[in-house]
């Protein structure tokens, strides 16, 4: 039995099924993606606000260009040369209301020319706003990083207290992440309290 619903999404309504004899695409799940991005105009704002500039008449639009950027980073992308794997993927450029995906030179030239202080800027701006609503509302975040040990020689792995695997480091790089974006003293895991 198949099931469908429509949702609106940047690039317009687009009618999404279910049917448990079709084969999966790994972005599948986007569309629901793009409806809260434009429900929220996290995605318009963060293309228009960029610091990306273009004099030339032939040179790709900035919303393709950031939007590749952006389709790469959720694919879980490591590499320029990853993006050529989105090019075929004819269903998530139009669904964020992109032309089409650029090429990873284009894509690397383009990240280029942002200068690197009014990039950071830039990202740093929207990164914090799409998580300002949670700051602004009283709630509690509970993290037992011994819960995940780490193996073997990790950057910023101490041990501490691990009752699972006594002796086993874990890490405190999530601690200091987390104390950035709450800005209130958190206990590192590390450390042994006593009460």
């Amino acid at each position: 039995m198949q099931k469908s619903c429509l949702i609106d999404t940047l690039g317009g309504r687009i009618q999404v099924s279910w049917d448990q004899e079709s084969a999966a695409t790994p972005m599948g799940q986007m569309v629901f993606f793009a409806a809260y991005l434009e429900t929220t105009g996290l995605f318009d704002t963060w293309v228009e606000e960029s610091p990306l500039r273009y004099t030339s008449p032939n040179a790709p639009q900035k919303r393709d260009v950031l939007g590749t950027l952006f389709l790469s980073i959720l694919a879980g992308h490591r590499r320029y040369a990853h993006v050529t794997a989105l090019r075929s993927d004819g269903v998530s450029p139009n669904i964020l209301g992109m032309g089409k995906i650029v090429s990873e030179d284009a894509l690397r030239r383009a990240l280029g020319k942002i200068p690197e202080a009014e990039g950071t800027e830039w990202m740093r701006k929207h990164l914090f706003k799409s998580v300002v609503a949670a700051c602004q509302t009283p709630w509690i975040l509970d993290i037992d990083t011994t819960v995940k040990p780490l193996f073997g020689h990790q950057e910023g792995a101490k041990v501490g207290y691990n009752p699972h695997k006594p002796g086993r480091p874990s890490c405190r790089i999530q601690i200091k992440l987390v104390t950035l974006i709450l800005t209130k003293p958190v206990k590192l895991a590390h450390r042994n309290f006593q009460k």
